[in-house]
């Protein structure tokens, strides 16, 4: 077998690809000299720089798979590999000490204001009073998202004697409280902390997850740090925060667009900013170059890769009957993940009628990846479903068996967190997926797209126009309507279709209407 490397990759994963294949490294080709090449090949590894195109996908006749030696897969065009059924693997956690380290590093220097005396010294200043820090020692530092990354800052923050408070609904509290950390929401999270530290997958939930709402919250001697993605923070209002005096600093290793040397928070004397160095570690590219390699000689053998962001959750042999109710496991989980209030602590996944006669382990990753997809950067396949639910203190059960009343097969999942428990049921009907139960309420909807109002409420005439009012009032059309009650004038769900998502200042209104108890956006 041949392998081509064609972006620098540290010595030691070339020595485990080179103990069962011929290893070939070619830097700095075009994109016409890849393609004409790349058909000698059954591996390819690359990493940031060389682009892996439909077109060279195309011409690797022989390839098999394809290594990113590093976390994002953006510059490899996964769509056509998985149509060529070339498996795409990365390393996902083999920078996680160095971001880690990076984002204390950025902490001390905005404590100390180390950048900017180096700057004022070297222009020949000799300004001592001007640059009087604070300890870090007794201080609080909010890590919103306990990942891998923001587990190693916690622990390192708990070594240098910081309080330190998380967000993060998909962790246990057992989890937070072996890292040493106290669970809050995020508002208390921003209003009570000294440093407060980003760690979250760029999702279309997590984008602007502290926008000037969030930023308004923080105390004027708070610091703020993203090494985690551009898109998490509002660059504008951070940049007038920190000038206006409204926080005390902020650093970023991350920005929207890269490279980012017009960045608005560049212009800042206050904020510190770095190139995107958080995983540039001789450490960190020996282990990721490690990891990769390992994988790729995994899929070479014919064995599954840990880290595949294509594998697919069903077999192939299996694929005729399981696929719809993946779909079904991966919906329920998706909706799941929307509905909770508290911190998740455990997921029972219940199998009945025919269903309880499969193989559950593609449907149980399904279930996972659906339920924390939202919250993780890494890809939920069948080989680390139970790592990530793992990693995340989550406790998954699965029970089978036993005759469904109304279906002929049916999936539920039932989620515990610190709120209560959460159910969601499904099923497959005429061939494709149904949510058959939210909680207590039995239903049918199909999960194809859109935005959905989930509301409950007290069953009484009137309610439901005094929403329709609210949604009217906003200019946002209903497209659908589904109204599922346990007694007339008692309990009901009320689930709105919508052309768009409501605004929190809508929900808010929605919620001021008599006897609505709770109203949550949710995206099927």
């Amino acid at each position: 077998m041949k392998v081509l490397i064609a972006d620098p990759l540290a010595k030691e994963g070339i020595e485990v690809l080179k103990t069962l294949a011929d290893v070939e490294v070619k830097l700095g080709q075009s994109q016409d000299e890849l393609k004409s090449v790349i058909g000698n090949y059954d591996a390819l590894v690359v990493r940031s720089e060389t682009k892996v195109t439909a077109a060279v996908v195309e011409k690797g006749s022989k390839l098999l798979v394809i290594g990113r030696a590093g976390t994002g897969v953006d510059n490899i065009d996964v769509d056509a590999a998985t149509r060529r059924g070339i498996v795409v693997v990365n390393a996902p956690t083999g920078n996680t000490v160095s971001a880690a380290e990076h984002t204390i590093a950025l902490m001390l220097a905005l404590a100390r204001h180390i950048p900017q005396a180096h700057a004022s010294l070297q222009a020949g200043e000799w300004r001592r009073k001007d640059f009087m820090g604070v300890e870090v020692k007794g201080k609080v530092l909010g890590v919103v998202g306990l990942g891998n990354v923001g587990s190693e800052v916690a622990r390192r923050a708990r070594c240098m004697e910081m309080q330190v408070v998380a967000y993060d609904p998909f962790v246990s509290q057992e989890r937070a409280r072996n890292l040493g950390a106290e669970l809050m929401s995020l508002a208390e999270v921003l209003k009570g902390s000294d440093f407060v530290t980003l760690h979250l997958p760029l999702t279309p939930e997590t984008k602007m997850v502290v926008g000037r709402k969030e930023i308004a919250m923080l105390k004027p001697t708070a610091r703020v740090i993203n090494c985690a993605r551009g898109g998490l923070v509002d660059e504008q209002a951070l940049y007038e925060a920190v000038e206006g005096g409204k926080i005390a600093g902020a650093a970023a290793d991350v920005f929207t667009e890269e490279p980012a040397c017009g960045n608005i928070l560049c212009r800042s004397k206050k904020i510190i900013v770095t190139p995107h160095l958080a995983a540039s570690t001789a450490e960190a590219q020996v282990l990721v170059a490690i990891d990769v390699a390992k994988q790729i000689a995994e899929v070479l053998q014919g064995r599954p890769a840990r880290y595949a962001v294509n594998a697919p959750l069903i077999p192939a042999e299996k694929f005729g009957t399981l696929a719809p109710f993946v779909q079904v496991a991966s919906s329920a989980g998706r909706l799941a993940s929307q509905l909770i209030d508290g911190q998740m602590s455990g997921l029972l996944i219940k199998y009945e009628g025919e269903v309880a006669t499969f193989e559950s382990t593609a449907l149980k990753a399904a279930v996972v990846r659906g339920l924390l997809e939202g919250v993780t950067d890494e890809r939920v396949n069948l080989v680390n479903a139970g790592i990530i639910a793992a990693q995340r203190g989550l406790s998954v059960v699965e029970q089978k068996g036993g005759v469904s009343e109304n279906y002929a097969s049916l999936l539920t999942i039932e989620v515990t967190t610190s709120a209560g428990v959460t159910v969601v049921a499904g099923t497959v009907l005429r061939g494709e997926p149904h949510i058959v139960r939210v909680n207590k309420y039995w239903l049918d909807i199909v999960p194809t797209g859109g935005h959905f109002l989930f509301a409950d409420h007290k069953d009484r005439p009137g309610l439901i126009g005094a929403v329709g009012a609210v949604t009217g009032k906003a200019d946002i059309n209903i497209s659908s309507m589904l109204v599922s009650r346990l007694q007339p004038r008692g309990e009901a769900l009320m689930i709105l279709g919508l052309d768009e998502a409501l605004s929190d200042k809508q929900l808010e209104q929605i919620l001021a209407v008599p006897d609505v108890r709770t109203a949550k956006m949710v995206r099927l």
